[in-house]
């Protein structure tokens, strides 16, 4: 089996070097040998430490008969979204790791691919076989809820913060110079990498198609350090959660910080590492954790899918469904979501304040679990609530409210409570 390699950085690289590194073991495992042929680059001159032929003409690989699988590991959407129908066209397997395409494409590709093998198991937290676990593993269940730590770069800041009391920007500027965060880190830290990753396990899990625009989406540039004292103060962790809920005939679909228990399994993946439990209707609560990105990590679930091809020869479904899901579950509206509440006020210190504060968040059926105030200086200081279970709608409500009366001197912050 020949392999064609579409964007040879450093994924695209380690997959070169692992099936030529590990190829004994690998024809062991499938029967004969698979080989990398031809990887495309847009830079010739930069030196990729690969033996395979480069180019930087992608029709070198679709028009090549011989290859049989596509490797595309390119990024961005739509230009790779036209190499990989091109592919498809042609009759050829394709194996990506480009969540970003999936999470607007995936739809449209499993139509395509048809029988052809589509596989992705590296686009979703690296080197963790999740896909295949929702899509075969769990495959006897109606799946609960899936909540993951899908994002390396925010779970670094965040356990950094947290457990040493690390500012953001300071952390940021580390987590940039270590590589882990990009020049512009908006892509990881304001939650669109792990919602990608949200939504094709979600069409996995439930056969909705979502895109980004219509799920909630937040990241983790307001959090401060009077929010890591509450956690503490309430032995809670803050982490960027991927969370997907069945409720009824509703999913809820949502990417945003939350303080979660520390005794939760989830609340202990630290550091760079990913993790992602899943609960099913019979078999209750799975964890799967590792490493969510790097390049040998990556492709070895590139290779993985690839040894899958090799087997089967034909293609599974590539979301998980042979007919029509017969439930039709519908997407949640953001402002419908329920849950609890931390908000963080800044107010005025003086007499009355609380008073208008909490007669706000009664006349919204919102009250009051924690409460703790600490000052700032003589004239202001940080209110840190939490609330029993809520509607967002009516957070939403109240804190603007509170903004309108005027006694807050900041914009408030509002943090997911999940327990």
């Amino acid at each position: 089996m020949k392999v064609g390699i579409i964007g040879v950085g450093t994924v695209g690289a380690s997959v070169a070097n692992i099936l030529r590194d590990n190829k004994d073991i690998i024809k062991a495992r499938v029967g004969f040998e698979i080989t990398p042929v031809i990887g495309v680059v847009n830079n010739l001159n930069k030196d990729r430490d690969v033996s395979i032929e480069l180019t930087d003409d992608v029709n070198k690989v679709l028009d090549d008969d011989s290859i049989d699988v596509v490797v595309e590991l390119m990024g961005g959407i739509e230009k790779p979204y036209e190499v990989v129908k091109k592919a498809l066209a042609k009759g050829k397997a394709v194996v990506t790791a480009n969540k970003a395409l999936l999470a607007y494409h995936r739809y449209e590709l499993e139509e395509l691919a048809g029988d052809i093998p589509f596989e992705y198991e590296a686009a979703v937290a690296g080197g963790i076989p999740i896909i295949n676990a929702l899509r075969e593993g769990l495959s006897a269940n109606h799946i609960l809820s899936i909540r993951g730590i899908m994002n390396g770069t925010c779970n670094y800041m965040l356990t950094k913060m947290i457990n040493e009391g690390v500012d953001y920007d300071t952390i940021l500027k580390e987590s940039q110079e270590l590589g882990y965060a990009e020049a512009d880190p908006t892509f990881d830290v304001g939650g669109f990498d792990a919602a990608h990753k949200l939504l094709i396990l979600a069409s996995i899990a439930y056969d909705v198609d979502a895109k980004p625009e219509d799920i909630l989406i937040e990241g983790i540039q307001n959090i401060d350090s009077p929010d890591i004292d509450f956690a503490n103060e309430f032995n809670y962790s803050i982490k960027l959660l991927t969370i997907a809920k069945k409720k009824g005939k509703q999913i809820e679909l949502r990417v945003h910080p939350v303080f979660i228990p520390k005794t939760e399994m989830i609340a202990k993946v630290d550091g760079v590492m990913n993790g992602v439990s899943v609960i099913g209707d019979r078999v209750g609560e799975t964890m799967y954790y590792g490493p969510g990105a790097g390049g040998d990590a990556t492709a070895s679930a590139v290779i993985a899918n690839i040894i899958d091809i090799a087997r089967r020869g034909k293609g599974s479904p590539m979301l998980g469904f042979e007919f029509d899901h017969t439930e039709n579950l519908q997407i949640m509206p953001k402002e419908e979501i329920e849950t609890k509440y931390y908000l963080r006020l800044r107010v005025e210190d003086k007499a009355g304040v609380l008073a208008k504060i909490a007669k706000i968040l009664g006349d919204k059926n919102i009250s009051i679990e924690k409460m703790i105030q600490k000052p700032l200086n003589t004239t202001c200081a940080n209110l840190l609530l939490a609330t029993h279970m809520s509607v967002e709608k009516d957070i939403v409500d109240a804190l603007q409210q509170i903004e309108d009366v005027g006694v807050v001197t900041a914009k408030p912050v509002m943090i997911r409570i999940e327990d």
